[in-house]
């Protein structure tokens, strides 16, 4: 029998966000104004919400992402627990706002995020790249923020 190593996996999350999720006690009615019954504020992005599940798995992770340094994702982020590596950017993660009613009807709106300078592009690269020394896996997930252009996974690949 073979053991399987399992040694750090590396996320990258380019267009992290700030996922709010807000529950009404009726069905969404447009055009109204509705109380919420209950709402939470996550740190996502699909790289980040691997990380969190490779982490509470026990494997050993460390997501990539950009970030400013004044960004109220920062808290959220700290309070995932998820090991992260931050690329300094300008501007602030997206919101994504999801809104389900008791039926289970589900409206989400996701928002573009920050636009990476090409400076920002090559310093996330640089960091996945670092970052990803000597670990098993690097997983590259999620939608690409503005700025990125569309041949960032191809790029860091090569890199």
């Amino acid at each position: 029998m073979t053991s399987v190593n399992h040694g750090r996996i590396v996320t990258l999350t380019a267009n992290p966000s700030l996922d709010r999720t807000i529950t009404l006690d009726a069905a969404l009615q447009p055009g109204e104004v509705q109380s919420a019954a209950s709402a939470r504020e996550d740190a996502g992005g699909k790289g980040i919400n691997v990380a969190r599940v490779v982490a509470a798995a026990g494997v050993e992770a460390l997501a990539v992402l950009p970030l400013a340094e004044e960004d109220p994702f920062a808290s959220a982020l700290r309070a995932s627990h998820v090991p992260a590596r931050i690329v300094p950017v300008e501007g602030h993660v997206r919101a994504n706002v999801t809104i389900t009613d008791p039926d289970g009807v589900t409206t989400k709106l996701n928002l573009p995020g920050a636009t990476l300078s090409p400076t920002d592009v090559d310093a996330l690269i640089a960091a996945v790249v670092q970052a990803s020394e000597g670990a098993s896996w690097l997983v590259l997930a999620g939608s690409l923020p503005p700025g990125a252009g569309d041949l960032l996974y191809v790029e860091i690949t090569r890199a």
